[in-house]
């Protein structure tokens, strides 16, 4: 009979191409293996993940795509993508059984590996007597955070946003609270409830795969290992097999500002990039262009158009911005000779791998991080949403591979702070010693993936232990 590994991603882009490298990276271990992954449809709209799948369909013939039926949530007030995300997965439940079922009817499935958006089919995989792990496309530090959120619950009666304190957890950095990730703010939120749900689900769980390398987050690791984190249960074997990141990005030609990077010197320029659902207002978007210009520093900056409808996410489909209209009067032909402004989409990998690139302005989401330590490209941390503002404080504080971009207390950036963190990244002492911290976990990221390596004796730990059951 053969055999099989299922996957079960959220459907957000981000986490998607993150579960189908994880099927990439088991079938280079184990080719004998077929990959199913399941498709839920997001109940947002943040760009297609078609073109996507479509390619790794047609490019790898081991992997394939369950599309789950259509969840139709009914009208809602909810403002958190997060927890409109953890609806539609908690309604596909039946459907994930009815695919597990149909697929076990021919192949063994060996395991079922799912994102922690999808923790309510974790029950599912017991019952059916599979192998259930999860799989954590954040940090180890913040999965430590997880695992000892029932506790730091338990011993408070307030929501995170009303505290005003640091949150200690074993392995972690000491955290803010207002600096939890956004839908943990309020206890009384239907978002904390289900966050709260999942972190009671981890140490049932078969095992847990993480996306960092043991070198980059040793002590998180090891507090999780150790047991410290979970005082009252077993805490399941943690596989650490990162960094695993899209080596290559899609494939349109080469774009004009690859180009243009030829032309700049080495390790000139800093680039600026907000994710896949990061946008700014006009007001923002206009001290950036003022700090960048000040700064006097070479800059490529990705820009979108700003939010409408209230949100601070491009959870609808985005138009290309008018670039004129949104940056100040003259800029783009004033900064012509040492900037490059593109439309709304850049092939990231590609740019942090440039030589002429120095430093990166991110909003810290987990896939960017390891992008850049993986091109040896220090950071300005500027997080936006998700549990980005606790990512910031491990990168500063803990690893020492980012300056922090400070903002007012309702999150406004100044160009003066733009100018002088842009500047301080890419030209003085603290600087320097980030770009030398992150050129170290480079060559860490390199060892961990190499024959022998941490990552890759990981893995192959966990895909033996699927043999023997």
């Amino acid at each position: 009979m053969d055999e099989v590994v299922v996957l079960y991603p959220s459907p957000a882009i981000g986490h998607l191409i993150s579960m189908v490298e994880l099927g990439k990276l088991i079938l280079s271990y184990q080719p004998s293996l077929s990959i199913h992954i399941f498709i839920t449809a997001a109940p947002y709209s943040a760009g297609s993940t078609a073109p996507y799948i479509a390619e790794v369909a047609a490019t790898i013939p081991s992997i394939y795509f369950h599309h789950l039926p259509t969840i139709t949530l009914p009208p809602t007030t909810i403002t958190h993508h997060e927890t409109l995300t953890f609806e539609v997965l908690r309604l596909s439940k039946p459907h994930v059984r009815q695919a597990l079922l149909s697929i076990s009817k021919s192949q063994s499935i060996n395991a079922v590996i799912m994102d922690f958006f999808c923790a309510a089919s974790l029950s599912v995989a017991s019952e059916l007597n599979i192998p259930g792990y999860f799989f954590c496309t954040s940090c180890a530090a913040c999965l430590a955070l997880f695992l000892y959120l029932p506790t730091i619950h338990d011993n408070t009666t307030k929501s995170f946003k009303d505290l005003d304190t640091f949150l200690h957890a074993p392995g972690a950095p000491p955290v803010l609270s207002t600096d939890m990730p956004k839908p943990m703010l309020d206890r009384y939120d239907k978002a904390y409830e289900y966050l709260l749900e999942f972190t009671t689900c981890l140490p049932k769980s078969a095992g847990i795969i993480v996306n960092t390398f043991e070198l980059l987050e040793a002590r998180a690791v090891k507090a999780i290992s150790d047991g410290s984190c979970v005082p009252n249960s077993t805490t399941p074997f943690v596989y650490c097999i990162g960094p695993l990141i899209v080596t290559k990005n899609r494939n349109d030609g080469v774009p004009e500002c690859l180009t243009w990077l030829d032309s700049q010197p080495s390790r000139s320029v800093v680039f600026l990039c907000f994710g896949s659902l990061g946008l700014f207002s006009k007001e923002q978007l206009r001290e950036i262009a003022i700090g960048l210009e000040r700064s006097g520093q070479r800059f490529l900056w990705v820009v979108r158009n700003p939010p409408s409808n209230n949100h601070s996410l491009a959870i609808s489909p985005q138009a290309d911005p008018d670039l004129e209209s949104l940056l100040p009067d003259g800029f783009l032909d004033r900064t012509r000779e040492r900037g490059f402004v593109v439309k709304s989409w850049a092939p990231q990998v590609a740019i942090l791998n440039h030589n002429s690139v120095g430093g990166f302005v991110t909003h810290c989401g987990w896939n960017s991080v390891l992008e850049a330590v993986c091109a040896g490209v220090p950071m300005v941390a500027w997080p936006l949403y998700a549990e980005q503002r606790f990512n910031r404080v491990l990168l500063v504080e803990e690893i020492k591979i980012a300056l922090p971009m400070k903002e007012s207390e309702n999150g406004f950036v100044t160009a003066i702070e733009v100018e002088k963190r842009v500047s301080e990244l890419m030209d003085s002492e603290a600087g320097n010693s980030v770009r030398e911290r992150t050129i170290a976990m480079k060559k860490g990221a390199r060892a961990a993936v190499s024959e022998g390596g941490s990552s890759r004796v990981a893995l192959s730990t966990l895909v033996e232990s699927w043999k023997r059951k």
